[in-house]
């Protein structure tokens, strides 16, 4: 069985509980968190994801984040996922929501942001490689990479490009 999430409408009102594999091939809208971490330089956590992983093997992202779970609010998640995949705690800061239809399925992404000052330790099952870049080196990259495409659509809006 695969993890529960909530099916939501285009207003992010809960429909249902659902599989999340089961939304993912019903293309049905539910929510992910994700977060943007920057150091204590403003250079912002770049990472590529795990060649394992079902969703966007070896794509480059400028968040961390995933499903929220049934009953946990974005902020929750955002805190959780930062805990899991980096090995970190820290405060996170609401930033907006964006309804985002393409990419493997339709999602509510609530986007964070976060300040990292201890070293992440990346959990090897989700991330393969990743570095602190400037938003320069960020913007020159963000369209030559291979990024996944709700990160990518996020970073233009938080970097207001």
């Amino acid at each position: 069985m695969s993890e529960l999430v909530e099916h939501v409408d285009e207003h992010d009102r809960v429909l249902g509980i659902v599989e999340r594999d089961k939304a993912v091939r019903e293309k049905w809208l539910h929510r992910i968190a994700a977060t943007i971490c920057r150091d204590c330089e403003g250079r912002i956590l770049v990472l590529r994801r795990a060649e394992t992983l079902s969703r966007f093997p070896g794509y480059y992202d400028a968040m961390v984040g995933g499903a929220v779970d049934v009953g946990e609010s974005y902020e929750e998640a955002a805190v959780r996922e930062l805990a899991e995949e980096l090995g970190v705690r820290v405060p996170v800061r609401f930033l907006f929501k964006l309804l985002f239809r393409e990419g493997i399925s339709p999602i509510w992404l609530g986007v964070h942001e976060a300040v990292v000052s201890e070293t992440p330790v990346p959990d090897p099952r989700e991330t393969d490689w990743y570095d602190w870049l400037t938003v320069a080196e960020l913007r020159e990259v963000v369209d030559e990479w291979c990024f996944v495409p709700g990160g990518r659509e996020a970073l233009r809006q938080y970097l207001g490009s």
